[in-house]
């Protein structure tokens, strides 16, 4: 929220044409780091793969020699090499084996061999190759024989399904492929543990429960089968039973798990022979397929009759035009994943909105089927044997999706910049408009080539029915249907014309940048502190969750979090020093004039003296760590840690390099992530907020960052960097994000901050802030600070006996000493407040503050951790 005593405009927003230019740039930055991720894949799986490149062109000499040396290449696999319940049933035994050599159709070939070059072969260079080659003979004949038994437990559950899972046959390597990989997740860092086991489960459950085929069922069996065995073949890691992810990362699950019920009936869709319990969702996108036979024996009968008319249309919704515009919808669903993956408030609407849509369509058919609400005559889901079972069914992904997003919607929080959904929506009317007024005119222009010839308001009152879903139009019955190629094309391509608009515009909006909960109040900050002076933590100021009060010349703001009636803010007031005193005494009566009580926290000694002038109280709660650069060099005695972890890095090959985490190669960002989450599963605690910055942070362009690599290009450590303003220039950089790869290089940080501070040095900065650890303090902690009441007294020791209790699980303490190693200056930060009364309601904000999602399990985890150390 954005507060100001004079109402003052945010700044102007950039020009239509520059932003363009820069989605434009964006899109092409992320191509090419995309393609380069897949080029490194490649060659990295290529350099020690024999068992994979092998097997690959064993399958492709296979493919040539049995197609020249037999009548069907298809017929000799389904009775020689593909596995199934009934080859079993005839003894060949040799098909579980067989089975993972050859590919069935020119379709699966391709896709095997990318499955070959881009997992397989860099799966078996991670692993080695003899246990690459135990995991595909594990997952191989394991997964095929699981398979075949959930085969036969699949006529329980559908008899239909059943008698078709027993007469099918498989072949292929996918199945084995994917078991791999479930096998090398065993030994993986928890953040792509995590990531390969939710996707694979997810991808292959889907397929199996949509598809139904026996290849999909056998696939799953893989994958559980190496899920089982990876921990026997490649070992089990460290970190394995360590599951607590960040806030970034749930959002990447939750929308994996979005994106996979999207492409289900996707799946079911475009395979006109899926079998799978789940199939009939498929009926949500496509309506009931009829054939040429049947709609002339109908019409021929009674041409005026509703079945005649309902044939006519299925027949004419049945070609390109209709299959693109009932996957349209999935996609549009896949977008709003994509925004979930970066956290966006819309995002999540609109997925919620969609569960509701699928829920409220298998109401319907519920119904209608069981309520007898249309007297039998609808043809809706065109489900032959509709029994109870099969209609209850579209019922279950979205409400279990739906309940996702609700018990997850705290992580969707990033509201994007005002005017961007204005835009879209201005964007989306306008598309639909225009198509509109095409639709009308060209549709005059050609109405021979519609049956009954409609008029102009005829056509305007169609209009609406092209941009619905056609399983939707079954609902309708249509004034009019197109008869000539023109016509046609007009009346299929409209609405997917509208769609494409409605996705692209949409996806769009989700790579703006975006700051939290007020992005435009966020930009405002940002430029007011780049042309301004502040603290040492003022770049926190612009994090994901503040709110802010600016002055009323805009020239300063605060900004501050209300939690429990407290406006707890994020360190000083940022803005001319001059100016210091004035925007605390507004935004005091800014806050008192909303019923809460103002608290200024992790402020500058200068803060603390202006406020203390007001007859406000002060408590130390933290301890800056300033290095100055001037002249410094790292040398004699009280230097000889630092000095020791750069003369290690150089004989170890590690080097220091400069990045923007926002830009870099893929390849250095997943190494990022994956350091960070592991770091977050060793403490089996949410990362705290407030004043302590996560990825979210990190993944600023105004944030430099310092990697620490070796010469296979594998990151050690990173340290984030934050630039502190001083009329308008960077004068420093206070450090915020530290991260060291738990069996990397072990002095990284040391050797990290050296760097930068002799980088930066040679840059011109004049200092770097160590920034500051919370709870934790240098000399004597039973020592008051000046000037304080009894119950501020009562409270600093309070928080004294806190930081030393939370030290076993966050360190505060261990973390002002290891920047002691670098000889800072200490400069105290403090908390100062107005009200002593208000204490309790500040030391319950500040808690919050800090660990804002930290759930009842982790807090007994929490609790027991300090009571055992």
């Amino acid at each position: 929220m954005t507060s100001t005593d004079d109402g003052e405009p945010t700044p102007a927003a950039p020009s239509r044409i520059g932003r363009v230019r820069t989605d434009v740039a964006a899109w092409w930055a992320r191509t090419r780091r995309q393609g380069a991720r897949v080029g490194s894949t490649v060659a990295y799986g290529a350099k020690g793969a024999p068992v994979s490149l092998t097997l690959l062109a064993a399958m492709w000499i296979g493919v040539v020699v049995i197609s020249l040396t037999t009548r069907s290449y298809r017929s000799f696999l389904d009775h020689h090499i593909a596995v199934g319940i009934v080859p079993i049933e005839n003894v060949r035994l040799w098909t579980p084996v067989t089975s993972g050599l050859f590919a069935l159709g020119v379709a699966a070939l391709v896709v095997s061999t990318l499955l070959f070059l881009l997992v397989a072969a860099p799966v078996e260079h991670r692993m080695g190759t003899r246990r690459f080659a135990a995991a595909v003979l594990v997952t191989q004949i394991g997964g095929s024989l699981l398979g075949l038994a959930l085969a036969a437990l699949g006529q329980l559950l559908d008899e239909g399904w059943g008698f078709q899972l027993h007469l099918g046959v498989t072949s292929g390597p996918t199945a084995w492929i994917l078991g791999t990989l479930m096998v090398a997740s065993s030994d993986m860092g928890t953040l792509w543990r995590r990531r390969v086991r939710v996707g694979l489960v997810a991808l292959t459950v889907v397929m199996a429960l949509f598809g139904g085929h026996l290849t999909d069922i056998t696939t799953l069996g893989s994958v559980l089968v190496g899920g089982l065995a990876g921990p026997l073949i490649v070992g089990k890691s460290p970190r394995a039973s360590r599951l607590a992810g960040t806030r970034r990362e749930g959002r990447v699950l939750v929308a994996l798990i979005v994106a996979a019920s999207a492409v289900g009936p996707m799946i079911a869709a475009f395979s006109p022979n899926a079998v799978g319990p789940f199939a009939v969702l498929r009926e949500l996108f496509r309506s009931q397929q009829w054939t040429v036979d049947e709609v002339n024996l109908v019409c021929g009968a009674d041409p005026g009759s509703t079945d005649c008319r309902r044939g006519l249309l299925d027949l004419r919704l049945g070609g390109v035009g209709p299959t693109v515009a009932s996957v349209l919808p999935s996609l549009y669903l896949l977008v709003l994943a994509d925004g979930l993956r970066r956290g966006r408030r819309f995002a999540w609407t609109g997925a919620v909105l969609s569960q509701f849509v699928l829920i409220a369509l298998a109401l319907a058919n519920y119904l209608i089927r069981f309520a007898d609400l249309d007297n039998g005559e609808t043809l809706y889901y065109g489900v032959g044997d509709a029994t109870l079972y099969r209609t209850a069914v579209p019922f279950l992904v979205p409400l279990a999706v739906l309940a996702l997003l609700v018990v997850t919607r705290k992580n969707f929080d990033v509201r994007a910049p005002a005017g961007t959904y204005r835009r879209v929506w201005i964007g989306t009317a306008s598309a639909a408009v225009a198509l509109a007024v095409i639709y009308v005119a060209v549709g005059t222009l050609v109405r021979g080539g519609f049956d009954g010839s409609p008029s102009a308001l005829a056509l305007l009152g169609d209009f609406p029915q092209r941009l619905v879903p056609p399983i939707l139009l079954q609902w309708f019955d249509p004034p009019f249907l197109p008869d000539s190629g023109l016509a046609t094309v007009l009346y299929e391509w409209t609405g997917i014309a509208f769609w494409a608009t409605l996705i692209v515009l949409t996806a769009g909006s989700f790579v703006k940048p975006a700051y939290g909960v007020d992005t435009d109040a966020t930009e405002r900050a940002r430029a007011v502190l780049s042309a301004s002076s502040g603290s040492a933590l003022s770049w926190m100021t612009t994090w994901s969750g503040n709110r802010y009060w600016f002055s009323g010349d805009g020239r300063s703001y605060v900004a501050f979090r209300v939690i429990s009636g407290i406006a707890l803010t994020t360190g000083d007031p940022v803005g001319p020093p001059a100016d210091r005193k004035a925007a605390i005494v507004g935004f005091s009566e800014y806050a008192s004039a909303n019923g809460w009580s103002p608290c200024f926290y992790s402020v500058t000694p200068d803060v603390a003296s202006i406020t203390g002038a007001l007859g406000w109280e002060s408590i130390q709660v933290g301890e800056e760590t300033v290095l100055p650069l001037d002249g410094l060099a790292f040398t004699g005695k009280k230097f000889q840690d630092v000095r020791t972890a750069v003369n290690r890095a150089k004989k170890a090959g590690v080097e220091a390099e400069w990045i923007s985490f926002p830009t870099a190669p893929l390849a250095i960002t997943d190494q990022i992530t994956a350091i960070s989450e592991e770091w977050v599963a060793d403490k089996g605690m949410p990362e705290m907020g407030f004043t302590l910055g996560g990825l979210d942070e990190v993944d600023d362009p105004q944030v430099r960052c310092l990697i620490a690599v070796d010469e296979h290009r594998t990151v050690h450590g990173i340290t984030s960097w934050m630039p502190v303003y001083r009329d308008g220039e960077v004068v420093g950089w206070t450090l915020d994000f530290m991260r060291r790869r738990s069996e990397g290089f072990r002095p990284a940080m040391e050797f990290l901050i050296a760097s930068a501070a002799l980088s930066l040095q040679e840059e011109g900065a004049q200092f770097l802030s160590l920034s500051g650890a919370p709870l934790a303090k240098v000399g004597d902690p039973t020592e008051e600070s000046p000037a304080t009441s009894t119950l501020s007294a009562l409270l600093e020791r309070l928080l004294d006996v806190v930081g030393r209790t939370l030290e076993p699980v966050y360190g505060f303490r261990s973390l002002l000493a290891f920047k002691s190693k670098f000889q800072p200056v200490y400069e105290p930060m403090y908390m100062t407040f107005p009200d002593a009364v208000a204490l309790p309601s500040i030391a319950n904000a500040i808690g919050r503050a800090y660990l804002p999602d930290v759930s009842l399990g982790q807090s007994v985890k929490l609790v027991r951790t300090m009571i055992e150390r």
